[in-house]
């Protein structure tokens, strides 16, 4: 990805500047994206969390079958 001064409509001509404004931009927008991504990661492990645990099959299931018809 390039990031340039020279590119945005705002900041033409903006020299060095522009491209350290565009930068900080950026690196709020990753800042953003991480935190929105822990955020999902967090409310999926909570969920999976709260769930109600698999039933356990017991020992003795399927011990007695009825073959009579």
């Amino acid at each position: 990805m390039n990031i340039s001064g020279n590119n945005l409509p705002a900041m033409s001509g903006a020299g060095p500047s522009g491209e350290v404004y565009s930068a900080s931009l950026a690196k709020k927008q990753q800042q953003a994206d991480g935190k929105a991504a822990l955020a999902l990661i967090e409310a999926a492990g909570s969920s999976a969390s709260a769930q109600s645990p698999a039933k356990s099959t017991t020992a003795s299931l399927g011990n007695n079958i009825n073959v009579y018809v």
